[in-house]
């Protein structure tokens, strides 16, 4: 089997943590670096780089054309619709969903309750979402684009580029990173929404592969499947796009789900809505009614 993905230090490591549990059930693989636009052009915001796909579509091309057998993309990164000869055969168990701001010592402040950062702070992302929701939270910030790897955009920060960046905390877990000498506040998701998927690794396939099913029994986790479909039907109903200013956490407690969403709007104003019942299917609809958007606006 040959797994794909990109060449980053995070994408190799969950490309590795995917083909150890796929041996440890018999199967072998070997591993094959794929770049893609995301990571070619790194002068540009990612919103001005295409609605979907930046970090997928040159990984899924090599699914169709048979290049290679698996694709390990972070469910974040992918669109919300597939080409037809491809499907998610699993999502993996969840890392801690949360966002994490990562601070120089000399601007760590206990200004804001919601974010420790000093007043009017630079606070590093290229995440439109995060963009939207750190300056409805704190108007006095100043947003500056940050692109590159986990380990670049940290050394940028050591660097004094800014004062504060924003990172996944699943990206900082998973490679164990060296944050000495910094502050990092981990957000709570209920308070400042993820990215629909975020934590999760969605493991996609050809659909006629011989292997599928086997990789789905290795590798899905039903929970995490379960509640990162309910934040990603969000997505749909609004095109889907990492240019959208969208957040979703979706999460159980007993027979209950509850989804939480944050929409961010310089006209209309920034919106947060919550919701939560029995039956998860009927969420979504009812979450996007309260958030009051016009999904054809905002395509």
């Amino acid at each position: 089997m040959r797994i794909g993905a990109r060449g980053s230090d995070l994408a190799q490591f969950q490309a590795r943590w995917v083909q150890d549990r796929l041996q440890l059930a018999g199967l072998e693989s070997t591993l094959i670096v794929i770049k893609t636009l995301g990571d070619r052009v790194q002068d540009k915001p990612l919103h001005e780089l295409g609605a979907q796909g930046v970090f997928t579509r040159e990984i899924e091309n090599e699914l169709i054309e048979r290049k290679i057998d698996i694709a390990v993309h972070s469910f974040k990164d992918m669109a919300i619709v597939q080409p037809k000869s491809l499907a998610i055969a699993a999502i993996t168990g969840r890392e801690d969903p949360a966002d994490v701001l990562v601070i120089k010592p000399n601007s760590y402040s206990q200004y804001s309750d919601h974010l420790m950062v000093k007043q009017d702070a630079v606070v590093g992302t290229s995440a439109v979402r995060r963009k939207e929701q750190l300056l409805a939270l704190r108007p006095d910030l100043r947003i500056i684009d940050l692109r590159g790897n986990v380990p670049t955009r940290i050394q940028k920060l050591r660097d004094g580029n800014y004062d504060a960046i924003m990172l996944a905390s699943a990206g900082i877990n998973r490679l164990q990173l060296d944050l000495s000498g910094l502050s990092v506040q981990r957000l709570d998701p209920l308070m400042f929404i993820p990215s629909p998927g975020q934590g999760s690794l969605a493991i996609e396939m050809r659909i006629d592969h011989p292997q599928f099913e086997f990789v789905h029994n290795v590798l899905n986790d039903d929970n995490a499947a379960t509640a990162t479909k309910l934040e990603r039907e969000i997505l749909a109903k609004l095109g889907g796009g990492c240019s959208l200013p969208l957040g979703a956490y979706a999460r159980s407690s007993g027979k209950k789900w509850q989804i939480r969403a944050f929409f961010g709007g310089a006209v209309s104003g920034s919106k947060w809505a919550e919701v939560e019942g029995e039956f998860p299917s009927m969420l979504p609809g009812r979450l996007f009614g309260k958030l009051g958007i016009n999904s054809e606006s905002v395509r």
